[in-house]
């Protein structure tokens, strides 16, 4: 199964009251991620800078409204994620148990199921499936 691991934004990493992340804790985090490939869990990730250079769009039918960062909601902000593919959601908790504490303070790390094409059932028709198909065989690189 594929999940996202997000690394919830909190205050320090929203307005960047703290200096950098310490050398320290991203040679951690440079190691931790570099287990995660090793055990073929990792597929992608990044930091997010902080959501005050960030936009959202807004939909109401046809119509969008771009409004501009900084979002009030600290504690509802993302400030990094991994995309991991896990046989599991234990295995996935088993490995945010073991990850450094990415901020200086108190922090959390959300993990979620991404959507599969099975998921669908009968609303993923075989149009729909063929073209779910060719999308993802092109990010994964192959020729579709």
């Amino acid at each position: 199964m594929r999940v996202v691991v997000f690394v919830k934004a909190t205050i320090d990493s929203e307005t960047e009251i703290t200096p950098a992340p310490s050398a320290e804790l991203l040679e951690a985090m440079g190691r931790y991620n570099e287990e995660l490939v090793n055990a073929g869990i990792m597929l992608g990730g990044d930091g997010l800078k902080p959501s005050r250079f960030g936009k959202r769009i807004a939909f109401e039918g046809a119509s969008r409204a771009v409004i501009d960062g900084p979002f009030a909601e600290t504690r509802e902000l993302v400030a990094g994620y991994w995309l991991w593919q896990v046989k599991d959601m234990d295995e996935a908790v088993e490995w945010v148990k073991r990850c450094p504490n990415p901020m200086p303070g108190p922090s959390e790390i959300e993990i979620r199921p991404i959507w599969e094409a099975s998921d669908f059932g009968e609303a993923m028709t075989e149009a729909a499936a063929e073209v779910h198909d060719r999308v993802r065989q092109k990010l994964e690189g192959g020729n579709a």
